[in-house]
Parts: structure tokens; sequence; C-alpha cells
């Protein structure tokens, strides 16, 4: 929650720092091409509103299959409530963009609503896969989700400090679920390995 408070806090009010955002926002753009922006495009739409949800329910019932109904009930939650949050804050802390070049970002862009997505879902894919797996769906998640973030910002759909914002809301609701399923583990403890 500190770490969010002190992304959008610097992002707004330090003006090096609003500035310099704007700069690594034109560096990123210069990466625009075609194929660049089709595979951006590519990875930006599985993470569509239906997509995501259909994402969230295979996620719940795989860990519904390995038998972890708190698990379950975790990752419906996270899915739900993280890109709650995110489209909750964008308007509530809109605020205008340095600009450079002709890029412009809206005001009511922080926190993104795909780079949360995008690592909601990871962080739930880490969560529900066994534990042998969890290294490689890890790696395999960090590698998409640094994807589509790099996307957003190719594409200019988003500012770097509401990438991060988006990554750091789905790492909350990830840590606050984590708690809570720690905690009801040692008051309830169930009978399935994790």
């Amino acid at each position: 929650m500190l770490g969010l408070a002190l992304v959008w806090v610097i992002a707004e009010l330090v003006p090096a720092v609003h500035v310099r955002d704007a700069f690594a926002l034109e560096d990123f753009t210069r990466l625009s091409r075609p194929r660049v922006d089709a595979v951006g495009e590519v990875l930006i739409h599985l993470l569509s509103p239906v997509l995501f949800i259909i994402w969230g329910l295979v996620l719940v019932l795989v860990a519904l299959a390995r038998e972890r109904p708190r698990l379950a009930v975790a990752v419906a939650l996270i899915m739900g409530l993280a890109p709650l949050t995110a489209e909750t804050l964008k308007p509530l802390l809109a605020h205008s963009h340095a600009q450079v070049g002709a890029v412009f970002i809206g005001p009511a862009s922080w926190p993104s609503g795909h780079s949360t997505a995008a690592l909601t879902l990871v962080l739930c894919a880490v969560l529900v896969a066994p534990a042998r797996l969890r290294p490689l769906v890890a790696s395999i998640g960090a590698l998409f989700a640094v994807a589509v973030g790099c996307a957003l910002l190719i594409l200019a759909w988003h500012m770097p400090s509401d990438v991060i914002g988006g990554y750091l809301v789905a790492s909350l609701w990830a840590a606050l679920a984590v708690a809570a399923l720690r905690a009801s583990e040692r008051r309830w403890p169930s009978r399935v390995e994790p």
C-alpha cells in the first residue's frame, strides 16, 4: 500500500520525475513498428474483460480440482478486486501528465488497468500452480507481465508510472489474499498439501 501511494505521489508531485515519466514514455514509443505493435495488441487483447473472466474461471477451477477451496475463493477475490481497484482509482487520482513530442496520455490513466490485469493473472496462476511448477509459472508469467507493460508503453496507452502502479495494485491484493490464506490455515488447518 505504501509503495502504491509513494509511486503516485512521486510521479505526480515531483516535477523532475513527472517530466522523466514523459521522456521514458517517448523513448518507448520509438520502438513502435508494425510487427511490434501487432504483438503488443495481441498481448493486450489477451486481457480483454471476457478473456480475463475466462482466465479467472480456469484458475478457480484448477484450485478446486486441487481440492483447495480457500485458494479458489482467494483467486476469485483477487481477480475481481484488483481490476476494480485500478478502475476506481483512475478517476479519483486523475492528473495531467507532462507531454514530450506528440505523445499524449489522458489524465485518468493511473494505475493501468491492463498492467493490473496482467500481473493479477500471473500472481493467481502462481498461487494455484503446484509447488514444483511455481518457478516455471512465475518465470513465464513475469515475462508476460513485463511484455504487456512494454506493449502499453510502446503503443502509448499509459505512462511508465501508470504501469508500475498497476503492478502494485495487483501485488497488494495478492499479498492481502496470501496473508488471509495463511491466517486461515493457521486457524483451520487443511488436510491437503500446497
